[in-house]
């Protein structure tokens, strides 16, 4: 209990007086540097020598020496007025071209094909030493809890509900269309309200736990329900099953054309109103005035911006 109420004595200026007197070894020169008395600056020299427990200096043959824990005190005190200067200053600046940062977002899988590439290009060549790392989300990953504590730095996705403590913009909207085989019989009748509800479909698997998407909310508002047939984790895998089977695939206009530039797939527009797909990016108030992250962000706002202009 007696040392930490030692400890509690010390503070900043009790610190740089400890300093200038091993520096200067002299209370007389210390005195005159810091603008103080010479009783002032001994009164100190002994509170410093009843907190540490040594005598800090001592009489030498040409004047005060310190003593063996002096020599690694002065070490410690500069080091202890470096950390309380760099608390004080301000952040360094974010130097994208020489940081080794290593930043983490979360992205659905869906996103893999034309966004997460080009965000990947522009941290490549504006922060060639920076790494990124993304995390795909599920339905078991706590992403707001992953925000708060650190784990991620921003995250992309489309919600629902939007979770109120985190902030948030608007990246882009996209419209739904249905993917099916070049060669499925709906190609050339054209996709009716009929056949939609009528076909198996093939969906992702949620990535939020509860989570229903957005086309079956608008199914359900009408009074309408598809028939789930199939389910498939990753998106990389849909033009592998269109390709060999009859199902439908529901989803944006940017991820059916994409794929349909390299797989015998078609792209049908919905056979009913449906409203469009928004996606947005979320982040944690800890991280907003982040210099390193806020460029992470207009990255990422830069990439969705060629992508869905």
């Amino acid at each position: 209990m007696m040392k930490h109420r030692l400890v509690d004595q010390l503070d900043t200026n009790l610190l740089r007086v400890l300093h200038t007197l091993l520096m200067e070894r002299s209370v007389t020169r210390s005195a005159l540097k810091l603008g103080q008395s010479q009783p002032a600056i001994s009164n100190l020299l002994k509170r410093l020598r009843e907190i540490t427990g040594d005598a800090i200096l001592v009489r030498g043959k040409n004047g005060m020496t310190p003593t063996a824990r002096g020599d690694e005190l002065l070490l410690l005190a500069r080091q202890a007025l470096q950390v309380l200067e760099n608390i004080a200053s301000p952040a360094p600046d974010f130097v994208p071209a020489t940081s080794e940062r290593v930043f983490h977002l979360g992205a659905p899988d869906y996103l893999s094909v034309l966004l997460i590439p080009l965000i990947m290009e522009k941290v490549r060549e504006q922060a060639p030493q920076a790494g990124l790392v993304v995390h795909a989300l599920n339905a078991g990953f706590d992403y707001a809890a992953a925000l708060e504590s650190g784990e991620l730095d921003c995250v992309i996705g489309n919600w629902p509900d939007l979770p109120p403590q985190l902030h948030l913009a608007q990246l882009f909207e996209d419209e739904l269309v249905c993917m099916v085989n070049r060669n499925h019989p709906v190609v050339g009748k054209g996709l009716s309200l009929k056949y939609y509800l009528e076909l198996a479909h093939l969906a992702p698997t949620p990535y939020m736990t509860g989570h229903r998407s957005i086309i079956d909310t608008a199914l359900a508002e009408q009074g309408l329900k598809r028939r789930i047939q199939m389910t498939i984790p990753y998106f990389g895998m849909v033009p592998y099953v269109l390709a060999k089977t009859d199902l439908v695939f529901t989803t944006s206009r940017s991820f059916a054309e994409q794929c349909a530039r390299d797989w015998p797939i078609a792209v049908l527009p919905m056979p009913l109103p449906m409203p469009k797909m928004r996606f947005f990016m979320l982040w944690h108030e800890r991280v907003h005035a982040a210099a390193e992250v806020q460029w992470l962000r207009k990255v990422v706002t830069q990439a969705a911006g060629e992508v869905f202009s």
